[in-house]
Parts: structure tokens; sequence; C-alpha cells
């Protein structure tokens, strides 16, 4: 996790703060995050998967050649070739989610989110795609930026300020910050927010 911990100092969070997000991130990856023995062994069953294709491919058009006028027998070729393309483009669009997927993980850990599974779940995945070189999620930022900054849902991000709580009713249970008004809430920002606050009174 020293790749983590030194995105995170980068952003002038305290170490003591750091070494509670690695903890957790540690905790949680297992749960969402492909470890990188498993990625390069499912690359390469990829690159292997995409080699036999491409080589069926190849053989169905060579025997296409030859059994033209065999109008069955063409069908016949035509159909296997749609299952390879059906095939590889299902393997691929699973490819590129589970990146992403992964992607939003870090992302939401490195901003402190309190409940991965019930954050992840509001964040609003339209529109994000991966870059040409498939490392970095576009738009990924301003996502998790929004969901910070919403005053529906920031309350569900750890935060370092120190906040007096108590002087005022429906304050968060443990010090935890600002009022939050439960009665706006839509039915999955309330699921979020007990997930999140298992202790609090809706």
């Amino acid at each position: 996790m020293e790749w983590l911990r030194a995105l995170i100092q980068e952003q002038g969070v305290s170490n003591e703060q750091i070494e509670k997000i690695v903890a957790s991130a540690a905790k949680e990856s297992p749960k969402h995050v492909i470890p990188k023995d498993k990625y390069n062994e499912l690359s390469t069953a990829k690159s292997l998967l995409d080699t036999q294709l491409m080589e069926r491919d190849t053989q169905l058009t060579e025997l296409q050649k030859q059994v033209k006028g065999n109008e069955e027998l063409e069908n016949t070729i035509k159909e296997l070739q749609a299952t390879n393309k059906t095939a590889k483009e299902k393997y691929d669009a699973d490819m590129l989610n589970q990146k992403i997927e992964s992607a939003i993980d870090l992302a939401l850990t490195g901003a402190k989110a309190r409940n991965l599974t019930a954050t992840k779940s509001l964040l609003d995945r339209e529109g994000l795609s991966l870059d040409k070189d498939g490392k970095t999620v576009i738009g990924l930022e301003d996502k998790v930026k929004a969901l910070i900054e919403s005053e529906d849902t920031k309350f569900m991000f750890a935060s370092d300020e120190t906040v007096i709580t108590g002087t005022t009713p429906g304050g968060q249970p443990g010090g935890g910050g600002s009022p939050v008004d439960t009665s706006t809430m839509t039915y999955s920002q309330l699921v979020a927010y007990q997930e999140a606050n298992p202790e609090a009174k809706i």
C-alpha cells in the first residue's frame, strides 16, 4: 500500500489520518480490488482469448471462401463469426467495467468514504470512461468531488475538522459534524446514511 500512502501524502493529509486510510483500504481492498498477480493472470487470459478469436475469424474467413456457393455452410460460418464477435465484445466490456469499479474503490477510499459500499451506490457512473491508455477514469474525480461537496452526501466522508456537537438537536451521533436533515433525503440516501451512521435515530 506504499503507492496509496504516497498519493495521499501529496494531498497534505496528516500521517495519523494516512495510516487510518491505508489500514482501512488494506482491509476493504480484497473485497473490491483485484490483486496485481490476479490482474496479470486475467490480462494474459484476455490476450490469449483475443489471439484465439482472431485465429478463428481468420480460419472462418478462409473457410467461407472455400465453401462459396454452399448457402447452408455460408450461413453457419456467418453465425459462428457473429458468436465470436459477441463473445469478444462481452469480455472487453467486463474488463472495462472491472477497471472502472476498481478505480472507483480506490478514489472513494482515498477520499475517506466512511462506508465504501454505501457511497458507491450513490456515485453517478454516467459518462465515466477510461482514457486511451486505459489507466485513468475520465470524470471520476469530479463525480467523487460532487459527493463530497453535496449537502445530501458529504456526511458519508470523514472530516479532519473538529466540530462541537450537542448544541443543536439532530446532530450526528458521536460528534460526527453538522445536523443532518433526513426528512429531505431520498430512500437510497436514507439507507446510505443509516449504514454510515448505525447509531443515528431517524
